[in-house]
């Protein structure tokens, strides 16, 4: 029972509620769409980080958000947009997206899901220049 003993209590809130333990890489795609028709819910919170499950059907509505974010593809392939660059993606690609850039993912599979990190404050982060 040693590994029971150096297991960390892990708290995290789905919808409002306190979790213990840990996410798999899809916790929550059961709970979509949500009850206005949402497609992401929110899976953890801490400081300024935030992490979602996003998981769009048949076109990507979304509009340039207010921090940096990060998109983890949990499942499913397609094209992202990031301003007038378009690339293709799958599972295990990681993508940035600089607060206030316009993107969204294009020709996306029926299983589409992706995890989404925003962190830093409104905004986004400044880029540090050296002179």
């Amino acid at each position: 029972m040693e590994a029971e003993r150096d297991r960390v209590d892990i708290t995290m809130k789905i919808e409002g509620q306190i979790v213990h333990g840990y996410l798999k890489a899809l916790s929550g795609l059961d709970q979509l769409p949500g009850h206005d028709g949402q497609r992401s819910i929110e899976l953890f919170r801490h400081g300024t980080l935030t992490v979602k499950l996003y998981a769009p059907r048949g076109n990507d509505h979304q509009t340039p958000h207010s921090r940096d974010e990060i998109y983890v593809i949990a499942s499913g392939s397609g094209r992202f947009l990031r301003g007038t660059k378009e690339i293709s993606f799958g599972v295990g690609d990681v993508l940035f997206v600089a607060a206030g850039e316009e993107h969204r993912f294009i020709e996306f599979a029926d299983d589409f899901a992706t995890w989404v990190f925003f962190y830093g404050p409104e905004g986004g982060e400044a880029q540090v220049v050296k002179t």
